[in-house]
């Protein structure tokens, strides 16, 4: 995962504003334009597109352009990705966290024994 690392990066960058998190949320559900995506956003429009753009250039979201109307919806991929170093990181925590447990049991066992 060492070549995704800075793929990640961005995905993280993008994550971190709470209007993109919004935004990801949004799509989740379905692809939206947009003017819906912008609907609960108390911003300009071309304040709302440079979230959009970040969103973008993380490989988070795509969008499609048909006449006036920019249609985004969600890029599954890249949100796998990012769950799987979650999940990859979260697996190495747990096992620290286990032979810690396991190292704290034997220290009481030794010191019942003592």
């Amino acid at each position: 995962m060492e070549n995704n690392q800075p793929a990640l990066d961005g995905v993280f960058h993008a994550l971190a504003d709470p209007t993109r998190r919004a935004v990801i949320e949004q799509l989740g559900r379905s692809p939206a334009t947009v003017s819906e995506l912008a609907v609960p956003f108390d911003m300009a429009l071309p304040s709302f597109m440079k979230h959009i753009g970040v969103l973008e250039d993380s490989g988070l979201i795509s969008s499609k352009k048909v006449g006036r109307v920019r249609t985004c919806q969600i890029k599954q991929k890249t949100l796998t990705e990012a769950e799987t170093w979650l999940e990859e990181q979260r697996a190495v925590w747990e096992g620290r966290a286990d032979r810690l447990a396991a190292y704290v049991e034997n220290l009481s066992s030794d010191e019942e024994l003592s």
